[in-house]
């Protein structure tokens, strides 16, 4: 089994329906997933919890489960649906500003074609547009998260028309969102979110992607407009060996109807490489940039600039079975790492899982 998989990419769009039932197959499937995991964090945190930008494999020095999820997906001729429950520190980390049940659904969705052509209108609790990783680890070529996706949307609640064309190449959406990673919108905000996303596969193993939001994410009385641009490539260089690459930029504005914007920008590349169909090795390099605390606040000097990289190995004793191990730094400008009862540049993890798809 070789992990180089490219054939999903929306961010954390990788459990998408599929467009037609095969003609012997009942249009009613269940699946499951489940990651169990072990991470330390070098610094020894004091509440066991890693940093707060960091949303998977979140809990230091203990055995936890990252993200587990049972998931019933209805696909038609001209009408899909997809409901999935989940648990985990993930789901604990990432779905605080949801009330209720809504904290547990992964994903909730319903979809309809429009005319005979491959135009589909879907609403519902989706998964983002944005970014080539998503929650599901098995699905990612490096176990922990990149901080690009552990800080744009996993999820977003909202309404999306995409198109396909006939041989597949390209892929067009445009959403209407309830904000950033929201399905509860934002109390006293009136104005919706918005998003597209542009898809082109010129072959089997090249895709480019380029993903936009355009929205506010805070009451209307001190409404910031945030303009967010996510792209990527990648490219499957051979059977075993495979690169991504992908450029974020956005900007917030500094006060309400300023015409002066704070800035957030981060590149990632990521390669991977099959040794055999049991085997793999990731690294990972990234660097960070958001001075302004538009995503992620320190309140030092410099706010977050910080550089990482990583290198995990895969084991897929079977088809559905992946055990990972990877080890983690971050180095950062500023003093922004907590330490007993002092702060450093720098912090190390590393972590452990095993994750099973039924």
């Amino acid at each position: 089994m070789v992990f180089l998989n490219i054939t999903s990419f929306s961010q954390h769009d990788t459990t998408t329906i599929s467009q037609q039932a095969s003609a012997n197959a009942s249009p009613l499937t269940f699946s499951g997933y489940a990651e169990g995991y072990y991470s330390f964090d070098f610094n020894k945190p004091q509440n066991n919890t890693k940093p707060g930008f960091l949303y998977n494999h979140n809990r230091h020095n203990e055995f936890n489960v990252n993200l587990a999820f049972v998931k019933g997906t209805y696909s038609g001729d001209n009408v899909r649906a997809a409901v999935a429950i989940g648990v985990g520190s993930y789901m604990n980390a990432n779905y605080t500003a949801e009330p209720g049940t809504l904290k547990n659904i992964f994903e909730a969705n319903a979809g309809f074609r429009i005319g005979k052509k491959n135009l589909w209108f879907d609403i519902g609790v989706l998964p983002s547009h944005i970014g080539f990783e998503g929650a599901v680890g098995k699905d990612c070529w490096t176990l922990t998260r990149s901080l690009v996706a552990e800080n744009t949307p996993y999820f977003e609640g909202g309404a999306r028309i995409n198109y396909t064309t006939g041989d597949g190449k390209w892929f067009l959406s445009g959403l209407l969102l309830n904000g950033w990673q929201r399905i509860t919108r934002v109390e006293a905000n009136s104005l919706m979110s918005f998003g597209t996303q542009v898809q082109y596969k010129p072959s089997s193993t090249t895709t480019f992607n380029y993903s936009t939001f355009i929205g506010t994410d805070k009451p209307d009385s001190v409404r910031l407009k945030r303009v967010y641009h996510n792209l990527f490539a990648i490219f499957q260089v051979s059977k075993q060996f495979g690169i991504i690459a992908g450029f974020d930029i956005g900007t917030e504005q500094k006060s309400k109807g300023s015409s002066t914007h704070n800035t957030v920008f981060t590149p990632v590349i990521i390669a991977k490489y099959s040794i055999d169909d049991n085997w793999a090795i990731a690294a990972r390099g990234e660097y960070y940039s958001d001075e302004n605390g538009v995503l992620i606040d320190t309140g030092t000097p410099n706010g977050f600039k910080t550089s990482g990289t990583s290198l995990n190995i895969d084991y897929a004793p079977a088809n559905n079975i992946l055990v990972r191990v990877e080890g983690r730094s971050l180095n950062s400008k500023d003093k922004i790492f907590m330490k007993e009862i002092t702060t450093k540049k720098n912090n190390a993890f590393f972590t452990t899982s095993v994750a099973i798809s039924f």
